[in-house]
Protein backbone atom coordinates (compact mmCIF):
# COMPACT_ATOMS: atom_id res chain seq x y z
CA UNK A 1 0.00 0.00 0.00
CA UNK A 2 1.13 3.59 -0.56
CA UNK A 3 2.68 5.32 2.42
CA UNK A 4 2.80 9.08 3.14
CA UNK A 5 6.23 10.33 4.23
CA UNK A 6 7.85 13.70 4.87
CA UNK A 7 11.02 14.67 3.05
CA UNK A 8 12.83 17.62 4.54
CA UNK A 9 14.17 18.77 1.20
CA UNK A 10 11.26 18.19 -1.13
CA UNK A 11 8.32 18.55 1.21
CA UNK A 12 5.47 16.07 1.57
CA UNK A 13 5.83 12.94 -0.52
CA UNK A 14 4.28 9.51 -0.73
CA UNK A 15 5.68 6.12 -1.64
CA UNK A 16 3.93 3.68 -3.95
CA UNK A 17 4.84 0.24 -5.12
CA UNK A 18 5.60 -0.26 -8.79
CA UNK A 19 2.31 -2.15 -9.16
CA UNK A 20 0.34 0.68 -7.54
CA UNK A 21 1.84 3.34 -9.75
CA UNK A 22 1.33 1.21 -12.87
CA UNK A 23 -2.33 0.66 -12.00
CA UNK A 24 -2.89 4.36 -11.35
CA UNK A 25 -1.39 5.27 -14.72
CA UNK A 26 -3.38 2.51 -16.44
CA UNK A 27 -6.60 4.03 -15.10
CA UNK A 28 -5.55 7.46 -16.38
CA UNK A 29 -4.87 6.21 -19.89
CA UNK A 30 -8.15 4.32 -20.09
CA UNK A 31 -10.09 7.31 -18.75
CA UNK A 32 -8.54 9.59 -21.35
CA UNK A 33 -8.95 7.66 -24.53
CA UNK A 34 -6.90 4.49 -24.89
CA UNK A 35 -7.94 0.87 -25.05
CA UNK A 36 -7.13 -1.29 -22.04
CA UNK A 37 -4.45 -3.08 -24.08
CA UNK A 38 -2.69 0.18 -24.99
CA UNK A 39 -3.06 1.45 -21.43
CA UNK A 40 -1.33 -1.65 -20.05
CA UNK A 41 1.73 -1.09 -22.23
CA UNK A 42 2.00 2.69 -21.75
CA UNK A 43 1.43 2.59 -17.98
CA UNK A 44 4.12 -0.05 -17.53
CA UNK A 45 6.52 2.02 -19.65
CA UNK A 46 5.91 5.28 -17.72
CA UNK A 47 6.06 3.56 -14.33
CA UNK A 48 9.31 1.85 -15.32
CA UNK A 49 10.95 5.18 -16.16
CA UNK A 50 9.67 6.76 -12.93
CA UNK A 51 10.88 3.82 -10.83
CA UNK A 52 14.32 3.94 -12.44
CA UNK A 53 14.78 7.66 -11.86
CA UNK A 54 14.34 8.67 -15.51
CA UNK A 55 11.87 11.37 -14.51
CA UNK A 56 11.92 13.19 -17.84
CA UNK A 57 10.16 10.14 -19.32
CA UNK A 58 8.08 9.03 -16.34
CA UNK A 59 4.93 10.66 -14.97
CA UNK A 60 6.25 13.97 -16.30
CA UNK A 61 5.03 12.75 -19.70
CA UNK A 62 1.42 12.13 -18.66
CA UNK A 63 0.09 15.64 -19.48
CA UNK A 64 1.66 15.38 -22.94
CA UNK A 65 0.09 11.99 -23.55
CA UNK A 66 -3.33 13.24 -22.47
CA UNK A 67 -3.27 16.49 -24.44
CA UNK A 68 -2.23 14.50 -27.51
CA UNK A 69 -5.07 12.02 -27.04
CA UNK A 70 -7.53 14.88 -26.54
CA UNK A 71 -6.32 16.59 -29.72
CA UNK A 72 -7.20 13.59 -31.88
CA UNK A 73 -3.63 13.45 -33.20
CA UNK A 74 -3.03 9.86 -32.09
CA UNK A 75 -5.37 6.85 -32.06
CA UNK A 76 -5.42 5.44 -28.54
CA UNK A 77 -7.37 2.39 -29.75
CA UNK A 78 -5.17 1.56 -32.73
CA UNK A 79 -4.57 -2.13 -33.37
CA UNK A 80 -1.14 -2.63 -34.95
CA UNK A 81 -0.86 -4.90 -37.98
CA UNK A 82 2.16 -7.23 -37.95
CA UNK A 83 3.59 -8.24 -41.34
CA UNK A 84 5.99 -11.16 -41.80
CA UNK A 85 7.83 -9.99 -44.91
CA UNK A 86 11.13 -11.91 -44.98
CA UNK A 87 13.11 -14.52 -42.99
CA UNK A 88 14.80 -11.79 -40.95
CA UNK A 89 12.40 -8.89 -41.38
CA UNK A 90 9.16 -7.93 -39.60
CA UNK A 91 7.08 -4.86 -40.41
CA UNK A 92 4.40 -3.31 -38.24
CA UNK A 93 1.88 -0.70 -39.24
CA UNK A 94 1.08 1.00 -35.92
CA UNK A 95 -2.02 2.56 -37.52
CA UNK A 96 -1.32 6.02 -36.06
CA UNK A 97 -1.03 4.52 -32.60
CA UNK A 98 1.78 4.33 -30.07
CA UNK A 99 4.99 2.50 -30.90
CA UNK A 100 5.24 0.38 -27.75
CA UNK A 101 2.02 -1.59 -28.37
CA UNK A 102 3.26 -2.19 -31.93
CA UNK A 103 6.52 -3.56 -30.55
CA UNK A 104 4.63 -5.75 -28.08
CA UNK A 105 2.49 -7.17 -30.89
CA UNK A 106 5.51 -8.04 -33.04
CA UNK A 107 7.89 -9.13 -30.30
CA UNK A 108 7.25 -12.92 -30.35
CA UNK A 109 7.78 -13.13 -34.10
CA UNK A 110 10.84 -10.86 -33.94
CA UNK A 111 12.53 -12.98 -31.25
CA UNK A 112 11.71 -16.22 -33.06
CA UNK A 113 13.25 -14.88 -36.28
CA UNK A 114 16.35 -13.61 -34.48
CA UNK A 115 16.94 -16.99 -32.86
CA UNK A 116 16.39 -18.81 -36.15
CA UNK A 117 18.39 -16.55 -38.47
CA UNK A 118 20.79 -15.04 -35.96
CA UNK A 119 19.51 -11.52 -36.64
CA UNK A 120 16.13 -9.91 -37.29
CA UNK A 121 14.83 -6.41 -37.95
CA UNK A 122 11.58 -4.84 -36.81
CA UNK A 123 10.40 -1.81 -38.79
CA UNK A 124 7.56 0.16 -37.14
CA UNK A 125 5.82 2.85 -39.16
CA UNK A 126 2.96 5.31 -38.60
CA UNK A 127 3.79 5.32 -34.90
CA UNK A 128 4.11 7.74 -31.99
CA UNK A 129 7.04 7.30 -29.58
CA UNK A 130 6.90 9.58 -26.52
CA UNK A 131 9.00 7.62 -24.05
CA UNK A 132 12.53 6.62 -23.14
CA UNK A 133 14.06 4.20 -25.64
CA UNK A 134 16.01 1.93 -23.28
CA UNK A 135 12.87 0.09 -22.01
CA UNK A 136 12.39 -1.11 -25.59
CA UNK A 137 15.78 -2.84 -25.75
CA UNK A 138 16.67 -3.92 -22.19
CA UNK A 139 14.18 -6.86 -22.12
CA UNK A 140 15.89 -8.42 -25.15
CA UNK A 141 19.24 -8.41 -23.35
CA UNK A 142 17.65 -10.13 -20.37
CA UNK A 143 16.83 -12.97 -22.78
CA UNK A 144 20.47 -13.21 -23.88
CA UNK A 145 20.02 -11.17 -27.07
CA UNK A 146 21.68 -8.01 -28.30
CA UNK A 147 19.37 -5.17 -29.34
CA UNK A 148 19.82 -1.83 -31.06
CA UNK A 149 16.99 0.64 -31.68
CA UNK A 150 16.62 4.07 -33.23
CA UNK A 151 13.61 6.38 -33.40
CA UNK A 152 13.23 9.84 -34.90
CA UNK A 153 11.07 12.59 -33.46
CA UNK A 154 9.74 16.05 -34.24
CA UNK A 155 11.93 18.71 -35.86
CA UNK A 156 13.83 20.56 -33.13
CA UNK A 157 17.54 20.13 -33.91
CA UNK A 158 19.65 22.21 -36.27
CA UNK A 159 22.04 20.04 -38.33
CA UNK A 160 25.71 20.94 -38.01
CA UNK A 161 26.42 24.03 -40.10
CA UNK A 162 22.71 24.58 -40.73
CA UNK A 163 20.52 27.59 -40.02
CA UNK A 164 17.15 26.02 -39.16
CA UNK A 165 15.84 22.92 -37.33
CA UNK A 166 15.51 19.77 -39.43
CA UNK A 167 16.25 16.67 -37.33
CA UNK A 168 14.60 15.34 -34.19
CA UNK A 169 16.50 14.50 -31.01
CA UNK A 170 16.76 11.07 -32.66
CA UNK A 171 17.92 8.76 -29.85
CA UNK A 172 19.87 5.52 -30.15
CA UNK A 173 19.51 2.72 -27.58
CA UNK A 174 21.64 -0.40 -27.21
CA UNK A 175 21.44 -3.38 -24.85
CA UNK A 176 23.66 -6.44 -24.39
CA UNK A 177 23.76 -9.25 -21.82
CA UNK A 178 26.64 -9.31 -19.33
CA UNK A 179 27.61 -12.35 -17.27
CA UNK A 180 26.85 -11.96 -13.57
CA UNK A 181 25.23 -8.52 -13.79
CA UNK A 182 22.41 -6.50 -15.28
CA UNK A 183 22.57 -5.91 -19.03
CA UNK A 184 24.75 -3.20 -20.48
CA UNK A 185 22.29 -0.58 -21.71
CA UNK A 186 22.61 2.95 -23.01
CA UNK A 187 20.05 5.38 -24.42
CA UNK A 188 21.39 8.61 -25.86
CA UNK A 189 19.89 11.45 -27.82
CA UNK A 190 21.90 12.61 -30.81
CA UNK A 191 21.08 16.17 -29.73
CA UNK A 192 23.23 17.87 -27.11
CA UNK A 193 20.45 17.32 -24.55
CA UNK A 194 17.21 15.36 -24.61
CA UNK A 195 14.14 17.50 -25.24
CA UNK A 196 12.53 16.30 -22.02
CA UNK A 197 15.58 17.40 -20.01
CA UNK A 198 15.31 20.86 -21.56
CA UNK A 199 11.65 20.99 -20.52
CA UNK A 200 12.52 19.97 -16.96
CA UNK A 201 15.28 22.61 -16.84
CA UNK A 202 12.79 25.26 -17.99
CA UNK A 203 10.26 24.18 -15.41
CA UNK A 204 12.91 24.20 -12.66
CA UNK A 205 14.34 27.56 -13.68
CA UNK A 206 17.90 26.31 -14.24
CA UNK A 207 20.29 26.88 -17.12
CA UNK A 208 21.38 24.21 -19.59
CA UNK A 209 25.05 23.58 -20.50
CA UNK A 210 26.64 25.82 -23.15
CA UNK A 211 26.34 24.31 -26.60
CA UNK A 212 22.89 22.86 -25.92
CA UNK A 213 20.89 25.11 -28.21
CA UNK A 214 20.09 28.42 -29.85
CA UNK A 215 17.31 30.98 -29.44
CA UNK A 216 14.78 32.01 -32.08
CA UNK A 217 17.39 34.31 -33.66
CA UNK A 218 19.91 31.49 -34.02
CA UNK A 219 22.12 32.81 -31.22
CA UNK A 220 23.69 30.40 -28.70
CA UNK A 221 21.83 30.30 -25.38
CA UNK A 222 21.85 28.47 -22.07
CA UNK A 223 18.25 29.50 -21.34
CA UNK A 224 16.02 26.42 -21.79
CA UNK A 225 12.93 28.61 -22.22
CA UNK A 226 14.58 30.38 -25.14
CA UNK A 227 15.37 27.02 -26.75
CA UNK A 228 11.76 25.90 -26.36
CA UNK A 229 10.25 29.25 -27.42
CA UNK A 230 11.14 29.32 -31.10
CA UNK A 231 14.73 28.20 -30.63
CA UNK A 232 16.27 24.81 -31.30
CA UNK A 233 18.67 22.22 -29.97
CA UNK A 234 22.10 21.49 -31.42
CA UNK A 235 23.55 18.03 -32.17
CA UNK A 236 26.07 16.71 -29.68
CA UNK A 237 29.69 16.69 -30.87
CA UNK A 238 29.08 18.97 -33.84
CA UNK A 239 29.31 17.15 -37.17
CA UNK A 240 29.58 13.73 -35.48
CA UNK A 241 26.24 13.96 -33.69
CA UNK A 242 24.70 15.49 -36.78
CA UNK A 243 25.82 12.52 -38.89
CA UNK A 244 24.35 10.08 -36.38
CA UNK A 245 21.09 12.02 -36.37
CA UNK A 246 20.98 11.78 -40.17
CA UNK A 247 21.53 8.03 -39.88
CA UNK A 248 18.61 7.74 -37.44
CA UNK A 249 16.32 9.62 -39.84
CA UNK A 250 17.22 7.17 -42.61
CA UNK A 251 16.85 4.03 -40.48
CA UNK A 252 13.79 5.08 -38.49
CA UNK A 253 11.86 6.81 -41.27
CA UNK A 254 13.15 6.04 -44.76
CA UNK A 255 13.69 2.33 -44.06
CA UNK A 256 10.45 1.76 -42.12
CA UNK A 257 8.07 3.85 -44.20
CA UNK A 258 7.55 6.28 -41.32
CA UNK A 259 7.67 10.07 -41.48
CA UNK A 260 10.90 12.04 -41.39
CA UNK A 261 10.98 14.45 -38.46
CA UNK A 262 10.10 17.33 -40.81
CA UNK A 263 7.31 15.60 -42.76
CA UNK A 264 4.29 15.57 -40.46
CA UNK A 265 2.05 18.57 -39.76
CA UNK A 266 0.22 18.69 -36.44
CA UNK A 267 -0.90 22.31 -36.74
CA UNK A 268 -4.54 21.23 -36.97
CA UNK A 269 -4.28 19.34 -33.67
CA UNK A 270 -3.63 21.88 -30.88
CA UNK A 271 -2.18 20.11 -27.88
CA UNK A 272 -0.43 17.38 -29.89
CA UNK A 273 2.96 16.49 -28.40
CA UNK A 274 3.89 13.09 -29.79
CA UNK A 275 6.00 12.82 -32.98
CA UNK A 276 4.38 10.71 -35.73
CA UNK A 277 7.42 8.96 -37.13
CA UNK A 278 9.01 5.49 -37.22
CA UNK A 279 11.22 3.12 -35.25
CA UNK A 280 13.73 0.44 -36.19
CA UNK A 281 14.86 -2.37 -33.87
CA UNK A 282 17.65 -4.81 -34.70
CA UNK A 283 17.89 -7.96 -32.56
CA UNK A 284 20.89 -10.30 -32.71
CA UNK A 285 21.33 -13.77 -31.23
CA UNK A 286 25.01 -13.65 -30.13
CA UNK A 287 25.18 -17.42 -29.75
CA UNK A 288 25.42 -17.65 -33.54
CA UNK A 289 28.72 -15.82 -33.48
CA UNK A 290 30.29 -17.40 -30.40
CA UNK A 291 33.46 -19.40 -30.93
CA UNK A 292 34.74 -19.63 -27.38
CA UNK A 293 33.69 -18.36 -23.98
CA UNK A 294 30.36 -16.89 -24.96
CA UNK A 295 29.20 -13.32 -25.54
CA UNK A 296 27.93 -12.51 -22.03
CA UNK A 297 31.22 -13.61 -20.49
CA UNK A 298 33.16 -11.58 -23.03
CA UNK A 299 30.97 -8.59 -22.07
CA UNK A 300 31.99 -9.15 -18.45
CA UNK A 301 35.68 -9.21 -19.44
CA UNK A 302 35.26 -5.89 -21.23
CA UNK A 303 33.52 -4.33 -18.22
CA UNK A 304 36.28 -5.49 -15.90
CA UNK A 305 38.89 -3.87 -18.13
CA UNK A 306 36.85 -0.66 -18.27
CA UNK A 307 36.80 -0.59 -14.48
CA UNK A 308 40.54 -1.31 -14.39
CA UNK A 309 41.07 1.63 -16.75
CA UNK A 310 39.34 3.91 -14.27
CA UNK A 311 35.77 4.04 -15.56
CA UNK A 312 33.80 3.55 -12.35
CA UNK A 313 30.32 4.23 -13.73
CA UNK A 314 28.74 2.59 -16.75
CA UNK A 315 25.63 3.57 -18.67
CA UNK A 316 22.58 2.27 -16.84
CA UNK A 317 24.24 1.99 -13.43
CA UNK A 318 22.22 4.83 -11.93
CA UNK A 319 18.96 3.39 -13.25
CA UNK A 320 19.74 0.01 -11.73
CA UNK A 321 20.55 1.62 -8.37
CA UNK A 322 17.30 3.57 -8.45
CA UNK A 323 15.40 0.43 -9.43
CA UNK A 324 16.86 -1.58 -6.54
CA UNK A 325 16.06 1.19 -4.09
CA UNK A 326 12.49 1.56 -5.40
CA UNK A 327 11.91 -2.21 -5.28
CA UNK A 328 12.94 -2.15 -1.63
CA UNK A 329 11.52 1.16 -0.41
CA UNK A 330 8.87 2.04 -2.98
CA UNK A 331 8.65 4.88 -5.51
CA UNK A 332 8.64 8.25 -3.78
CA UNK A 333 6.56 10.99 -5.39
CA UNK A 334 5.42 14.45 -4.27
CA UNK A 335 1.95 14.34 -2.74
CA UNK A 336 0.84 17.25 -4.93
CA UNK A 337 1.78 15.39 -8.12
CA UNK A 338 0.10 12.21 -6.91
CA UNK A 339 -3.07 14.14 -6.11
CA UNK A 340 -3.08 15.47 -9.67
CA UNK A 341 -2.62 11.97 -11.10
CA UNK A 342 -5.41 10.57 -8.94
CA UNK A 343 -7.70 13.38 -10.06
CA UNK A 344 -6.94 12.50 -13.69
CA UNK A 345 -7.75 8.85 -12.99
CA UNK A 346 -11.09 9.85 -11.46
CA UNK A 347 -12.19 12.17 -14.27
Amino acid sequence: MSTPVQNAKDGASETLSFAELTELLRQIFVRHGTSSEVAEVLSHNCATAQRDGAHSHGTFRIPGYLSTLASGWVDGHAQPVVEDVAPGFVRVDAKNGFAQPALAAARPLLVAKAREAGIAILAIRSSHHFAALWPDVEPFAREGLVALSVVNSMTCVVPHGGHRPLFGTNPIAFAAPCEGSDPLVFDMATSALAHGDVQIAARSGVKVPPGTGVDRNGQPTDDPKAILDGGALLPFGGHKGSALSMMVELLAAALTGGNFSFEFDWSQHPGAKTPWTGQLIIVIDPSKGETGKGFALRSRELVEQMHAAGQTRLSGDRRYRERARADKEGISMPCEELAQLRALAAQ
